[in-house]
């Protein structure tokens, strides 16, 4: 009788098991990454986050280094679109297009990290307008090459990406970008950085410096978070809540 109930046990277990591996996952993302460079560590540990909360959250990752794939017909199959330390510029002409049509009708939600808003003329590729205005309308001036500690403040404590993250929180390694003006009066300012908790002090600073915003003027929900340079950011508990926030709001999950 116990080697019967033992046999049955284990048939449910099995059948619980195979249902919850083949259910359907929530969503699906795309993460743009970049596997070279000053960012490879950064991507390295990011995927590695991303795929146990995918697992653990039950959606679906997939991981692209460039744009070659993109078009209408494949962004149709992903609900994210995560760009991970990608540069606004190497993009290939159908990306380009496919891109800025889901994000200008809202068929795709996107969250942009550090490198997405080095916007100028680089390696001989000229600035992608569309992605400025997008970003606010700035453009790349300099960055804290040395790197700093920052003291992040939460300016919009009541959006959903900020739920559980504490109303300031420090960044210990970072290469703060300095832009060409502010964002502020063209994008909704989630987060900024307070340029005089700089350690060590830095001359490189733009005063109004936003490092977390959405621009409400495109369909798509959007996030752009700057902090993205260090794998030692995924330490960083108020940095791994936004990210995660970020992720089902912009999903609209």
């Amino acid at each position: 009788m116990k080697k019967l109930l033992l046999l049955c046990y284990l048939f449910l277990a099995c059948m619980v098991a195979t249902r919850a591996t083949s259910k359907s996952p929530r969503f699906h993302v795309l993460a743009l990454y970049e596997n070279g460079g000053h960012h490879v560590e950064y991507s390295k540990v990011a995927k590695v986050w991303l795929d146990k909360l995918a697992i653990d959250s039950n959606f679906a990752v997939d991981y692209i280094q460039n744009t070659d794939k993109i078009n209408e017909a494949f962004l149709a199959h992903y609900q994210l679109f995560i760009q991970l330390d990608y540069a606004p510029y190497v993009w290939k002409a159908p990306a380009v297009a496919a891109f800025e049509k889901a994000i200008e009708q809202g068929t795709i939600g996107w969250i942009g990290f550090h490198h997405a808003t080095l916007l100028g003329e680089f390696d001989g590729y000229p600035m992608w307008q569309w992605f400025s205005q997008f970003m606010g309308g700035i453009q790349f001036k300099n960055y804290i090459a040395t790197f700093v500690q920052g003291k992040v403040n939460v300016e919009d404590t009541q959006h959903p990406v900020m739920k559980g993250v504490p109303a300031s929180f420090l960044i210990k390694q970072e290469e703060f970008y300095t832009y060409n003006k502010s964002p502020r009066p063209n994008v909704h300012v989630i987060a900024s950085v307070d340029e005089n908790t700089y350690t060590p002090n830095s001359d490189i600073k733009m005063g109004d410096h936003p490092v977390a915003w959405t621009n409400p003027h495109y369909k798509a929900r959007n996030l752009y978070i700057f902090m993205g340079h260090s794998p030692n950011l995924f330490d960083n508990t108020a940095y791994t809540t936004l990210f995660r926030n970020a992720i089902f709001w912009a999903a609209h999950r």
